[in-house]
């Protein structure tokens, strides 16, 4: 079950947190932009809007344009936690988006992160 302190948590006081972490890595906030829209649909203005309405992750991943399918093929753990084995379709969402600015932290390259069902 999701935390209500996670999901009062305005997605402009964690955005930054992603970039800095990227940042120390050698990426940029370029590419923790580019992790977010493919996986919530939101276009630059969109994330730009979001960080400056102060919105809850619970109202980014509401108000999400369009989820991408493919974010399903995201695997593996963050927070000590399997992404795929969580319940809560919100957490998991949040937890997704984790593991993608993780992935990023970590050098993989973006073809790689941005997973495709396709490939």
């Amino acid at each position: 079950m999701a935390s209500p302190r996670i999901l009062a948590m305005t997605f402009a006081s964690v955005h930054p947190l992603y970039v800095a972490k990227v940042e120390r890595k050698g990426r940029d906030a370029q590419d923790v932009d580019r992790v977010v829209s493919w996986l919530t649909g939101y276009d630059d203005a969109g994330i730009a809007r979001a960080i400056a309405d102060g919105v809850t992750f619970e109202q980014f991943f509401a108000q999400a344009p369009a989820m991408n399918p493919d974010a399903a093929l995201i695997t593996g753990v963050i927070c000590g936690v399997r992404v795929e084995e969580i319940e809560d379709p919100l957490m998991q969402r949040i937890r997704y988006l984790d593991k993608l600015v993780d992935e990023v932290a970590r050098g993989k390259k973006m073809t790689s992160i941005l997973r495709s069902a396709a490939s």
